[in-house]
């Protein structure tokens, strides 16, 4: 386990079969419920509950709200609908309008040289939108050589590696005024490195099996980590291109997670590469601990009520999804 532990009961309390989404994702990520048992309560997952309200919503050719790039309106576009279904626990293994929903992403958000972005042209591209797109589409099981080429084109706007300065304009490869440079360079953050952004790109990478990691990908990784511990996550104070401090939105847990990221989302990402018992992560893992509650339950502090689909509960009361979050991360081996 990391560092840091839970309080007992609140495993039991996600556990109970009133909120089928969250049970489905407890029983796979915290009891690591073998597959016969698992397959019956994620299908039910899929059935009912905020899965399927969302699929409710989806046009059959694979689109949310409007055709095209769909990252309006936000929150219930495609872009936001399909984070928000990997979020879930989504599969298309299990439903195949989810498959329906990555391919008309992938058609629609992705450039050929493997940009995810707002409007399918190269300079709609974002740290935040580029690793949630493909940490998404990896969660909901997408296999497809164009989401590879996504993941390397991540990798290569990290470390910028023939990435042409934003100036060059006539450069096969270059940055441009959103993605603006290396190291997370973002122009929403005064063209300095954005931590939300870094997060997003992080976790990402976490998910990407250790047999689908390239040198590059590799690289990429490792001057994330470097740039995640170069402040002690539970500050968070990351360069503020516009602000004299950081966004107070880093200690405010919420789901789901759009391109505000909190202090358990770091822990997230750094956990999942392989971080969890590194010190410098400490502090971070502490600070997750003391927001528990009495009962071991955490709760929502940042949401999204009345701008998705979906509501996931009342503000600042515990809550199953955030806690689910909070429990992966501290139960982790």
């Amino acid at each position: 386990m990391t560092q840091a532990k839970t309080k007992s009961g609140a495993l039991e309390w996600l556990l109970e079969r009133e909120n089928i989404g969250v049970r489905y994702l407890a029983m796979r990520d915290l009891l690591k419920a073998d597959a016969g048992e698992l397959l019956p309560v994620k299908k039910a997952a899929h059935e009912k509950g905020p899965i399927a309200a969302i699929l409710a919503k989806m046009h059959e050719e694979g689109w949310w709200e409007q055709a095209g790039a769909g990252y309006y309106p936000k929150y219930t576009g495609t872009v936001w609908s399909v984070i928000s279904l990997a979020e879930l626990g989504a599969s298309l293994e299990i439903d195949a309008r989810i498959a329906t929903a990555c391919s008309y992403v992938l058609a629609h958000n992705l450039t050929g040289d493997g940009h995810f972005t707002v409007n399918g042209l190269p300079s709609g591209t974002a740290d935040c939108l580029q690793g949630n797109l493909c940490e998404s589409l990896l969660n909901l099981d997408c296999i497809d050589p164009r989401l590879d080429n996504a993941f390397e084109w991540m990798a290569r706007s990290v470390t910028g590696e023939g990435v042409a300065p934003m100036t060059e304009k006539t450069a096969p490869r270059r940055y441009y005024a959103g993605k603006c440079g290396p190291n997370f360079a973002c122009g929403s953050n005064n063209k300095l490195p954005c931590g939300w952004g870094a997060v997003k790109v992080m976790l990402a990478f976490s998910r990407l099996p250790v047999n689908k990691r390239t040198p590059l990908i590799g690289r990429a990784i490792e001057a994330g980590v470097d740039f995640l511990f170069s402040r002690d996550p539970a500050r968070a104070d990351y360069p503020s291109g516009y602000s004299a401090k950081p966004s107070g939105n880093w200690w405010k847990f919420g789901f789901p997670n759009f391109y505000v990221s909190d202090i358990l989302q770091i822990a997230e990402a750094l956990v999942g590469l392989g971080y969890g018992h590194d010190p410098r992560l400490a502090g971070c893992l502490a600070l997750i601990r003391e927001k528990q509650d009495s009962e071991g339950r955490w709760s929502l502090e940042y949401d999204y009520t009345g701008k998705t689909w979906v509501d996931f509960g009342l503000k600042k009361q515990p809550n199953k999804w955030v806690t689910l979050r909070a429990m992966r991360v501290l139960t982790a081996p």
